[in-house]
């Protein structure tokens, strides 16, 4: 066996990220930006009223009442007709330009309006600037937006927009391909044929897939013919620019998967039993001219699971161009124990992770373990790293991969709401 390390160094050792390409920034939230995006345009392109109120002249006011004659208004998208002049002021809606001649807006809630309207009175002195939004505020021309290498947000994305961008430079979505291998599996429709079971990796990788922001490829469900799976590999690498298949990677009379890999790859791949449970075979190879990733994962879902977070998603994030490729990683406090006993592994264990009074995480919660206990561990939102012992007892701690921060909650707060 090769320690967790080892495999994850081997796999990614060759990886290489994609050629950056232009896209519409409606279809660029979660990409990585491949050049440097500079300002073209001034925000605010003038200067305008942070309030509905009335634009004025700070020189005119004083510390007791002041009046001062209306002369018009201007609303949002228009602009004043005449310049603003001693002892004016013009009515004035938020985002609207602030008329010549006038440094400040008073908001509508510190003046009085005659019966008239036509004078305004005021019972304090204004500031110069006050409640003006000042042209070039947020962003001057030739200002860094957005630096190569970040990953496009939706505040990202309304910077774009704000500079009238249609398309940036981003390094694309990247394509990969799923499929299961074995002639026991079937779709989940239909009845079951006698030793038939329904495939469940594949619906799992290409829903985790999607939620990571990958572009999945359904290749559907290989039987265990050797030359099939070989083809459906050699095709798929062409295709897409990465592929997960699951099954065939251990010592089975027909586990094909791994003798494919090795034929399409060359000495570019390896097969692997890695000191970890679940998940301890392995094959990954780099295939053809384009270096196509190809992962074979162990078919038991637990497993397959559990190499889609160490090896497939860290990998597809560097193809992807991203420079953060981990899950996030927390120390929590064990609320309850985790038996084990000493067999030279790493143990992968689906825990909950919850924010606990002490404002720290807390393990509150240890699933069933077992590699094919796939409704065993619905709830967890974290995997437990627990290292080769006799186990963990309440208190200790233990470090843990945060899976889904959606739910990584305060029973404490969910109680009181």
């Amino acid at each position: 066996m090769i320690s967790l390390d080892e495999a994850r160094g081997f796999v990614r050792r060759d990886l290489c990220t994609l050629d950056p390409v232009p896209r519409p920034i409606d279809d660029a939230l979660g990409l990585v930006v491949a050049e440097v995006v500079l300002a073209r345009e001034r925000v605010p392109g003038f200067s305008n009223s942070a309030m509905d109120g009335y634009a004025m002249r700070s020189s005119d006011t004083s510390a007791s009442e002041t009046r001062l004659r209306v002369t018009g208004a201007v609303m949002a998208g228009e602009v004043a007709s005449t310049p603003l002049g001693t002892g004016e002021a013009i009515r004035i809606m938020t985002g609207a330009p602030v008329p010549k001649g006038a440094d400040c807006v008073c908001m509508i809630e510190e003046v009085s309006l005659d019966p008239a309207g036509r004078e305004v009175s005021i019972q304090r002195t204004m500031a110069v600037g006050e409640n003006v939004r000042h042209a070039g505020e947020d962003i001057e021309v030739g200002q860094v937006l957005i630096a190569s290498g970040a990953q496009l947000g939706i505040v990202e994305l309304g910077v774009l927009a704000s500079q009238g961008y249609a398309t940036v430079k981003v390094y694309p979505r990247v394509r990969v391909g799923v499929l299961s291998t074995g002639s026991e599996l079937a779709t989940s429709l239909g009845a079951l044929a006698e030793g038939q079971i329904r495939d469940l990796n594949r619906p799992m990788l290409l829903a985790s897939l999607r939620r990571s922001g990958f572009e999945a490829i359904d290749l559907g469900i290989i039987p265990d013919d050797e030359a099939l799976i070989t083809r459906t590999l050699e095709n798929a690498i062409v295709d897409c620019d990465a592929v997960v298949s699951t099954g065939g990677v251990s010592v089975g009379d027909v586990d094909y998967v791994k003798g494919a890999i090795a034929k399409l790859c060359g000495d570019r791949a390896r097969s692997m039993k890695v000191a970890i449970k679940p998940g301890k075979p392995l094959t990954f190879g780099i295939a053809g001219e384009r270096g196509t990733p190809v992962f074979g994962l162990p078919g038991n879902p637990v497993s397959t699971l559990v190499g889609f977070e160490l090896y497939v998603r860290p990998s597809l994030r560097v193809l992807g161009g991203h420079q953060e490729l981990e899950r996030p990683m927390l120390t929590s406090v064990l609320d309850t124990a985790i038996s084990r006993r000493r067999d030279g592994k790493l143990h992968l264990i689906h825990v909950v992770v919850e924010i606990g009074a002490d404002g720290c995480a807390h393990v509150t919660e240890i699933m069933r373990q077992g590699s094919h206990l796939v409704s065993a561990i619905a709830g967890a939102n974290a995997i437990a790293m627990v290292p080769d012992s006799e186990g963990l007892e309440p208190g200790q701690r233990v470090r843990t991969m945060m899976l889904d921060f959606d739910r990584f909650t305060s029973p404490t707060s969910e109680s009181s709401t």
